[in-house]
């Protein structure tokens, strides 16, 4: 057993325990949960005193661990069409120097105290690490395909690609509206009907996608000349991307929008008219990176809405860290704390991801994980605040 006592405890199921003690197996299992007028100071183990805030695991919703190797090469701030750009055409190398990045990842976020993510994936050169691996995956195998004709295909790849992933955690997703027929998502919206299927879709991250699905217009129309893929089948839809593709998925489906850089509030009212089980993930240092801009923020904080946190990948990012996605919100909405996003930062992501009978919050029986934060202002974040993975 280990006991450790910090300023705070933040369960985040309920509210913050001054001076509280947590009590821990040596599986990291709570065994306990006390404050500190409880009389532990008699018990035969040892309380280890730590100063800062003591917390679950964090849960990353959104990564591409696979991408690791182009950290620092693609061009910040030029908007999505010229990132995917990039993307496409520096990908492709030899697979020992993707894996070899994709476990100095894995690794940079075990120490940066994430327990669990939700890790796109587009080929199986991540399934050995992922295996091996102290953190949680749940891996959603991404399909793109924007011409209708190649959807059952697609979608037959994709159900062959999970067979590689298996015994780990995986569901088919779509990449985005931009990305992803309408016969593509109807096929994705027919695997609830047999089992459980999460579903996480990069939405409106730029303009731009508004753009095309309003009037057919705007920079994917270059990016398709780009990438030689024929458009003359799409008409425009004359509404947003999000209100053209809501109807297409399903009320069975467990759905993660992600960035929603460009979403406002009839999108939000649109998916609400739908009854869509939909969760929103914001990955800010991301949009900073891609499109120098962030999300509405308060269209969606205290509107009893799932937000979770993503750190998106190397390729977008310079480092994969819950608390460094939870600095740069604070940054920008002066408003938030540590106390409101750090639900966002573990049972949010945990709830979407199926976890949190295990992972998300500091209870009794759970192996949730404990991370320090330390040098807060208050519980305010500041560019000094660390965090330390304490079991």
């Amino acid at each position: 057993m280990k006991k450790f006592q910090a300023d705070y405890i933040f369960p985040v199921n309920t509210d913050p325990i001054k001076n509280g003690i947590v009590t821990v197996d040596d599986f990291g299992k709570i065994m306990a949960i006390e404050g500190e007028s409880v009389n532990s100071y008699n018990s035969i183990f040892k309380i280890e005193k730590l100063d800062g805030v003591l917390c679950p695991g964090f849960v990353n919703t959104h990564c591409h661990v696979e991408l690791s190797h182009l950290k620092d090469i693609i061009t910040p701030q030029k908007g999505l069409v010229n990132f995917i750009k990039e993307v496409q055409s520096r990908r492709e190398i030899d697979e020992g120097s993707i894996v070899a990045a994709a476990v100095e990842a894995d690794e940079e976020m075990y120490r940066n105290g994430i327990v669990a993510v939700g890790d796109i994936s587009n080929s199986s050169v991540t399934v050995d690490l992922k295996k091996k691996s102290k953190i949680y995956y749940h891996n959603f195998i991404e399909v793109f395909g924007f011409v209708p004709l190649k959807a059952k295909d697609i979608f037959n790849d994709a159900l062959a690609l999970c067979e590689k992933f298996k015994p780990l955690s995986h569901s088919i997703t779509a990449h985005a509206p931009y990305s992803v027929s309408k016969e593509l998502f109807k096929y994705i919206g027919q695997l609830p009907q047999e089992h459980s299927n999460l579903v996480s879709i990069h939405n409106q991250e730029t303009e731009e996608e508004n753009k095309l699905y309003r009037y057919k217009s705007g920079g994917f129309i270059d990016l398709y000349e780009y990438l030689k893929i024929d458009i003359d089948f799409f008409k425009p839809q004359a509404r947003n991307s999000l209100q053209s593709i809501i109807p297409l998925l399903t009320k069975k489906q467990n759905i993660l929008l992600v960035h929603n850089t460009y979403t406002n509030l009839k999108d939000i009212y649109f998916t609400k008219r739908f009854d869509r089980k939909i969760n929103w993930c914001f990955c800010p240092n991301a949009n900073l990176y891609i499109e120098a801009r962030l999300p509405k923020l308060e269209f969606f904080v205290d509107k009893g809405f799932n937000i979770t946190l993503g750190t998106d990948s190397l390729a977008s990012n310079k480092k994969l860290c819950i608390l460094n996605e939870m600095l740069a919100l604070q940054q920008h909405f002066k408003d938030l704390n540590l106390a409101t996003m750090l639900p966002w930062a573990t049972l949010n992501g945990a709830k979407f991801l199926g976890i949190e009978a295990d992972k998300g919050s500091i209870q009794v029986g759970k192996t949730p994980g404990l991370n320090l934060i330390s040098n807060l202002n208050g519980f305010k974040i500041t560019p000094e605040t660390t965090v330390k993975r304490i079991i």
